[in-house]
């Protein structure tokens, strides 16, 4: 069975999507940006920072259909500049502590988002009952 889920704490999509959709025991989440309820970029020009908010945004949405960092299979990191890598990694790593993902990192020439620098989308495995 499909179900769309909606993180309230977030801002409402840009697009015709939604947060998240579970189908089964799987929950894909729709690629995440550097910002705040208001729509705008947290962190500044600083990739971690923007990172780090990615990553809180990522959570929230997790929370939202039951699941948490340790349910997420694999995650699509979308970056402006492969220099920032790094920082990113490092916000990654802080996310997630012990758990890996199976993980693709994909360079692209701008995010819809003005001023973002990462965006990263995942799918999760969340097990019936959850």
């Amino acid at each position: 069975m499909r179900q769309e889920i909606r993180a309230e704490a977030l801002h409402p999509p840009i697009g015709h999507y939604t947060d998240a959709v579970r189908f089964g025991d799987l929950l894909f989440l729709s690629g995440c940006g550097p910002t705040d309820e208001r729509l705008e970029v947290v962190g500044g020009a600083d990739a971690g920072a923007q990172a780090r908010q990615v990553y809180a945004n990522l959570g929230t949405v997790l929370a939202a259909a039951g699941a948490g960092p340790e349910d997420v299979l694999s995650v699509t990191t979308y970056l402006t500049d492969p220099a920032d890598a790094a920082a990113v990694d490092g916000a990654k790593r802080d996310f997630f502590g012990g758990t890996r993902t199976a993980s693709a990192t994909v360079v692209v020439a701008d995010l819809v988002v003005p001023g973002a620098k990462v965006e990263v989308q995942a799918v999760a495995g969340v097990p019936s009952g959850r």
